[in-house]
């Protein structure tokens, strides 16, 4: 009598994210929570000088370089994430998008056209918000996609 033997399964391989994706995803959610929050002091800001604080005024566009400063960190964080990390590309693409709203948003605020200064804080607060959103609802830290 012969004896059959069944081969064995081959060893299930768990994908382990890269270490520069976890890295790069901590520091954006850090990141976007702080931007958020430095985007609705901004908001603050500019209805106090709106309605009569007029020393706010300086206050509104020295804080705009920490926004910008705060961004330029998220959309690095998103960089390391996506290039070296091998993860998504679109957070990094909404934070370089954001990057560069906020310039123009900069550009519009020092020329003082506020016809389109005041929507654009919106849209940056609303991309703001959503790339907060994204980064932590994200499974890529698990390395599942």
């Amino acid at each position: 009598m012969t004896q059959t033997t069944t081969p064995a399964p081959a060893p299930v391989e768990v994908a382990t994210p890269h270490p520069w994706r976890r890295r790069g995803l901590r520091l954006l959610r850090g990141l976007s929570v702080l931007a958020l929050f430095d985007t609705l002091l901004q908001a603050a800001l500019a209805g106090l000088f709106i309605t009569g604080d007029v020393g706010l005024l300086d206050w509104h566009a020295a804080n705009a370089s920490v926004l910008a400063l705060l961004v330029a960190l998220e959309a690095i964080a998103a960089f390391l994430m996506w290039r070296p990390g091998r993860g998504p590309i679109g957070p990094f693409l909404l934070a370089a998008g954001l990057l560069l709203l906020v310039g123009v948003q900069q550009a519009l605020g020092h020329s003082r056209m506020l016809g389109g200064h005041v929507p654009l804080g919106m849209a940056i607060f609303g991309i703001g918000a959503a790339l907060t959103y994204w980064s932590f609802s994200s499974t890529y830290e698990e390395g599942t996609k």
